[in-house]
C-alpha cells in the first residue's frame, strides 16, 4: 500500500505551465482594478500630502515637506478626532448588539427563508446612502415622522430636539452599516456545528453557559470581522454627522471634507486623510491581535 502511494504520489502530473497562466488570467482584472483605483489614488493622496497650495489653491509639488503632517498634528484638531473616535465604536458596539441576534435567528430559525431573510437585511444597499440619510432628517426634525407620532399619542406636548444630536448621528451611522455587521455574522454563525452546541447542554450547560463558552467562542471571527467592517467605514463617514449631527458636530471626515472642497487645501487634506487612515488601520490590527489572543490564547 506504501508503494502504491508512492507511485501514485510521482505519477501525479505537475501543475502546467497553461494551467498557472489561465490562473493568473484569472486575477489579473482583480489586480488591475485594485491597482489602479486603490493603490494608485492612495498614492497620489501620499504625494500631494508633501506638497503645498498656491495664491490660487493648485497644488504645487516643488517644495516637498512635512509641514501638512505637523499642521495636522495640532491639538484644536483632538476634539474632531475623539468625535470620530466616539460615533465609530458606539456605532460599531450598537451594531453587533443589534446584529448579532438577527443574524443568529435567521441562521438558526430562518429555514427556506434565509436567502430572502438576508436579501432583505441588504435591501438599503438598493437605495444611496446619501437618500436614506435625508429620509432620516425628516424623520427626526421638529415637525418630522417621530415626533407627530409622539405628539399624536399625547406622549409629549412639545417637540424633542433629535435632529442635530449625537443621538441622531449614532442612530443614522448604525442604521446605515448594520449591514456590514449581519452579513458576516451570520456566516460564522451559520457554519457553528449544532452538535457542540448540543454536547454542551448535555453536560448540564445552561444556555447562557453555553452561549458564552461555545457558540461566543467559535463565532469570534465573524465578530471581529463584523467590528472591522463596521468600525472603518464608520471612521471615515462624513454625510451622517454633516447632515444629522448639524454644523456644530465636527468630525476629522468632516474636516477632511471641507479642505478639499470649500478650503481647496488638497495637500492639507491628504496629510490629514491620510493620518486618519494609518490611524485607523493601525488601531483595528491591535485590536485584532488582542481579540484573537484572549480568545484563542
Amino acid at each position: 500500500m506504501a508503494g502504491a502511494h508512492g507511485i501514485a504520489a510521482v505519477a501525479e502530473p505537475p501543475i502546467s505551465l497553461r494551467g498557472r497562466l489561465s490562473g493568473g488570467l484569472l486575477v489579473l482584472p482583480g489586480v488591475v482594478w485594485l491597482v489602479v483605483f486603490f493603490l494608485l489614488p492612495l498614492l497620489i493622496i501620499f504625494v500631494v500630502s508633501f506638497g503645498s497650495k498656491d495664491a490660487t489653491g493648485h497644488v504645487v509639488l516643488t517644495d516637498l515637506g512635512l509641514r501638512n503632517y505637523i499642521e495636522a498634528t495640532k491639538p484644536e484638531f483632538l476634539p474632531a478626532f475623539g468625535n470620530s473616535l466616539r460615533y465609530s465604536l458606539l456605532t460599531t458596539v450598537l451594531s453587533l448588539l443589534i446584529g448579532y441576534p438577527i443574524a443568529y435567528w435567521i441562521s438558526r430559525h430562518g429555514g427556506r427563508h434565509k436567502i430572502l431573510l438576508l436579501v432583505l437585511v441588504m435591501l438599503p444597499f438598493w437605495t444611496s446612502y446619501l437618500i436614506r440619510t435625508y429620509a432620516w432628517m425628516i424623520i427626526l426634525r421638529d415637525n418630522g415622522v417621530a415626533n407627530s407620532i409622539l405628539m399624536g399619542l399625547g406622549l409629549v406636548s412639545d417637540p424633542i430636539p433629535f435632529l442635530n444630536t449625537d443621538f441622531s448621528v449614532i442612530l443614522g451611522m448604525t442604521y446605515g452599516f448594520l449591514p456590514f455587521a449581519i452579513l458576516p455574522l451570520f456566516v460564522s454563525i451559520d457554519r457553528l456545528d449544532d452538535n457542540l452546541v448540543q454536547a454542551a447542554r448535555d453536560l448540564y450547560a445552561s444556555g447562557r453557559g453555553a452561549f458564552q463558552h461555545v457558540i461566543l467562542p467559535l463565532t469570534m471571527p465573524g465578530l471581529v470581522a463584523a467590528a472591522v467592517l463596521t468600525f472603518i467605514p464608520a471612521m471615515g463617514d462624513y454625510v451622517t454627522p454633516d447632515l444629522l449631527g448639524g454644523a456644530q458636530t465636527s468630525t476629522i471626515a468632516k474636516i477632511v471634507q471641507v479642505l478639499f472642497t470649500s478650503g481647496r487645501n488638497w495637500p492639507y487634506g491628504s496629510a490629514l486623510g491620510f493620518m486618519l487612515m494609518v490611524i485607523t488601520l493601525a488601531g483595528t490590527l491591535l485590536a485584532i491581535r488582542a481579540l484573537r489572543q484572549e480568545t484563542f490564547g
